[in-house]
């Protein structure tokens, strides 16, 4: 009850933001970026449109990859339009196809650009059961393995650019509090939804990949860690915010929901501001390997704390984006359960 009321008040945390802060506020603190090469997933609307605006504010180099191109056209030539000069690349990806993500960081990796920041915070939340090109169920290839790739192709670049100019990379991996709604045996409650052996929930699904980039957090981590690597990755709830995300369940029911819950969303501008907090504040430096919720850091679920599911997670991802991957339906389980949960 006390939580709530200090969000709903916006009362500041141990840093001197909360929930009412907003993304230009926390970058106060860092307002000269002209150093900074990001990249940000899903930049065309919504939070991921917040943050690019605000790094381009603050002078940041911007890598925009896009499915829709021409939305992303429009988002740079908005940012442009109110801050001339800046500096923004848009880049076709699609995080639902492995390939697109290959193509993508080929693309980027051709420009020779370093990179110091990579925002992985593009979602999507599909009400009906679908599955990628990949044979993986959609809103878990698009919102985790799609990121799961991407990191692990551009890692070596940012680790490159961290120890070539002495600047310290980020890697911000945006989750959301709904990952603490999903219990059991993630890589088994897959499979089952991809084989359609039992029946598509969508809220379980979307808090399946969430959850999962919470575990990506730890695991790679702790693998930057092993490397020596002057790179952070850390996660991120934006908070209940009304975005392009629910555009597959719009209609009376969402709409009456939202307005139930008007006092509890956040607006772009506050959404956008654990973000960028996260990637840019002088007090995160040399932070890794934690969630943030309210510009602050706080505890996840307690399976999002469990290391041997990340280190589960990670066998199985990197088997599942394998340019030569087996058969859909495998999810090969390379480490056994270490606790028995019902499904």
């Amino acid at each position: 009850m006390l939580e709530t009321v200090k969000y709903l008040m916006g009362s500041a945390g141990a840093n001197g933001f909360g929930s009412k802060s907003t993304a230009e506020e926390v970058t106060e603190a860092s307002p000269d970026l002209r150093s900074i090469t990001a990249i940000i997933t899903g930049a065309t609307s919504g939070i991921g449109a917040e943050t690019a605006r605000v790094l381009a504010k603050r002078g940041a180099r911007l890598v925009l990859p896009a499915r829709n191109l021409k939305a992303a056209e429009e988002t740079k030539a908005r940012i442009a339009a109110d801050f001339p000069g800046s500096h923004i690349i848009v880049l076709p990806l699609d995080l639902s196809s492995l390939s697109s993500v290959r193509s993508f960081a080929s693309r980027f990796l051709s420009l020779g650009l370093p990179l110091h920041l990579l925002i992985n915070n593009a979602g999507k939340f599909s009400h009906d059961r679908a599955i990628s090109e990949d044979g993986i169920e959609m809103t878990f290839a698009t919102n985790y393995l799609g990121h799961f790739l991407l990191t692990k192709l551009l890692l070596n670049r940012m680790v490159k650019t961290a120890r070539e100019a002495g600047i310290q990379g980020r890697i911000v991996n945006v989750s959301s509090s709904i990952h603490g709604w999903f219990s059991g045996d993630g890589i088994r409650y897959l499979d089952l939804i991809t084989r359609k052996k039992i029946p598509y929930d969508a809220t379980r699904a979307y808090a399946l990949s969430k959850l999962a980039n919470v575990l990506h957090t730890k695991e790679l981590a702790e693998r930057l860690k092993e490397m020596d690597a002057d790179v952070t990755v850390n996660c991120v709830h934006p908070g209940i915010v009304r975005t392009r995300l629910t555009r597959d369940r719009e209609g009376f029911v969402t709409d009456l929901a939202f307005f139930m819950a008007s006092k509890l969303l956040k607006t772009i501008p506050q959404a956008a501001a654990t973000t960028c907090y996260v990637a840019t504040h002088p007090r995160v430096a040399g932070v890794s390997g934690k969630y943030f919720a309210d510009c602050n850091e706080v505890s996840p679920s307690s399976l999002g704390t469990n290391r041997h599911e990340a280190a589960r997670l990670w066998l199985v991802s990197e088997a599942m984006a394998a340019e030569r991957p087996q058969q859909a339906g495998f999810l090969p389980d390379p480490l056994p359960l270490n606790r028995t949960e019902e499904m």
